[in-house]
């Protein structure tokens, strides 16, 4: 008796139903978009601050300033007398000029950023560093020298802002004069609040200005981190000034700041 061959039909490869397609395109249209949101977010919070230092060093670097004398031991000099006469103050800078280095021992003894005249986001603020207020005051000067600086991304000059508390010092430097401010106060305001940078904080637009007594400072950034929601502003009175000549405050050296050589390395 023989056998009989059972012929097998090959089974047909089922059908992916619209539905599941469609849930497989929106899926890898998914992991897409989580992989390019990712590569964003290390070009926002990484990359752009690593672009902008080095930028801030190579503008730091190319300053033709004349470095400060090196400090002696204090048992062989005496430390450089602290002015409070009025200052020298330099005319208003041009847009994108460098006329500044901002030093902040609370931000640290390695910190120091460029001070370019205007507040252009793209020009200034995210190569640059911290931007001047066109019309507020110069650094010394009577009324209120206010500047802008990223909280994140592209440098974050200003990341630590919430971190000064009233009495920590701001140093500014120009070619010639350092000028130490000292914070006074802080607050949490509205992008259109612009009485902030008033030449008296809190004056409005429009307001007749009275007799100016005050050499003060704002530094203003955005608020909360992340977003532009608001800005945090810190505000500080000059202390004291003295020339460059006579060497570094004690309020740079006393904090470990390697001022010459901060300028020598940008």
């Amino acid at each position: 008796m023989t056998a009989t061959a059972t012929h097998v039909r090959p089974r047909r490869p089922q059908r992916r139903s619209a539905g599941t397609v469609a849930v497989g395109v929106v899926g890898e249209l998914l992991i897409t978009a989580g992989v390019l949101l990712g590569l964003f977010v290390v070009w926002q919070l990484w990359w752009t601050d690593v672009v902008a230092m080095r930028e801030h060093q190579q503008v730091l670097a190319s300053l033709d300033w004349e470095a400060p004398p090196v400090p002696a031991p204090a048992e062989e000099a005496p430390a450089p007398v602290e002015r409070r006469d009025p200052p020298p103050v330099d005319p208003q800078p041009a847009f994108g000029e460098v006329f500044a280095q901002l030093y902040v021992p609370r931000f640290g003894s390695d910190y120091v950023v460029p001070v370019a005249g205007g507040v252009d986001r793209r020009q200034i603020l995210d190569r640059l560093g911290v931007g001047h207020y066109p019309g507020t005051a110069m650094p010394g000067d009577l009324g209120n020298f206010a500047v802008a600086g990223h909280r994140t991304s592209f440098g974050r000059p200003f990341h630590q802002i919430a971190d000064l508390v009233e009495g920590d010092p701001v140093v500014v430097r120009t070619a010639t004069t350092w000028y130490v401010y000292r914070v006074t106060s802080h607050e949490i305001v509205m992008p259109w609040q612009v009485e902030v940078v008033s030449p008296i904080p809190g004056l409005k637009p429009g307001d007749p200005v009275p007799p100016l007594t005050q050499r003060l400072m704002t530094m203003t950034a955005c608020h909360p981190m992340f977003s532009a929601r608001q800005r945090y502003v810190v505000h500080a009175e000059l202390d004291f000034w003295m020339p460059v000549s006579d060497g570094v405050p004690a309020v740079l050296t006393d904090a470990g700041v390697d001022v010459v050589g901060a300028e020598g390395n940008g």
